[in-house]
């Protein structure tokens, strides 16, 4: 049965269904040996040869989903120019290729959903789904309430309104402040860019939940693998 090449690729654990229109926009996919860069195609995997990078992609593979407490100095990425360790090599034992779930800046450590089921990681990451994130963020100087108040009915951040968040400080000193800062949008680097924008930039930024599945005391560096139920606490809180 024919399919869009997108949905065969993100099924077989090469990404989300965006990164695998990417992927096939920069012709690293192939159909029985030859490049596609066409988008939309459709594609019967039972009789096509379909190949990403040059290696064989099966439409397939079981699915497995992983939480991942990710050190800070790791990028989230598959591969890096820089050279800089990836996420992916944290996972000893792992057989199945996977990739992760939206990013964690370098310097951001904490909870990080990898998959090879691209449909599962379009949900998570499309704000339609509103699957809440929860951050602790560590920043310069005290909040005032109408700061907060602020945050949390959404600000102008580079020409979008975000949408509202829900923020609960944890401690304030003279000095800092631990802010824990829950909000459904993706944008880079947005929780820095939310506290900067109100005049106190991040010292330290650690996501320990999606939705209700929380980080929890996982240590850093290690993973587990999810099952159903922990899928369903992703969701559970939209």
């Amino acid at each position: 049965m024919k399919e869009r090449l997108q949905k065969i690729l993100a099924r077989s654990g090469a990404g989300s269904r965006r990164k695998a229109e990417e992927f096939i926009q920069a012709g690293r996919v192939r159909i029985d040996g030859k490049v596609v860069t066409e988008m939309g195609i459709k594609v019967d995997p039972a009789r096509h040869k379909i190949s990403l990078n040059g290696k064989p992609v099966s439409a397939s593979e079981e699915k497995i989903y992983i939480l991942l407490n990710k050190p800070t100095g790791y990028v989230t990425t598959l591969h890096d120019p820089q050279g800089r360790p990836i996420v992916t090599s944290l996972l000893k034992g792992i057989s199945q290729r996977v990739f992760p779930v939206g990013r964690l800046d370098l310097d951001t450590e904490g909870a990080l959903l990898l998959t090879n089921d691209g449909d599962v990681a379009q949900q998570v990451q499309h704000p339609s789904f509103e699957v809440k994130k929860t951050y602790v963020a560590k920043i310069k100087g005290r909040l005032s309430a109408e700061q907060v108040q602020k945050l949390e009915s959404g600000i102008e951040l580079e020409g979008r309104r975000t949408y509202p968040a829900l923020l609960k400080v944890r401690q304030q000193t003279s000095r800092h402040s631990v802010v824990q800062i829950t909000i459904h949008e993706g944008r880079k680097r947005q929780v820095r860019k939310m506290f900067a924008a109100i005049g106190h930039p991040v010292f330290s930024l650690k996501r320990i939940a999606y939705g209700d599945l929380k980080l929890g005391t996982l240590p850093s560096g290690k993973f587990r693998i999810l099952h159903k139920k922990d899928l369903d606490k992703v969701f559970i809180s939209k």
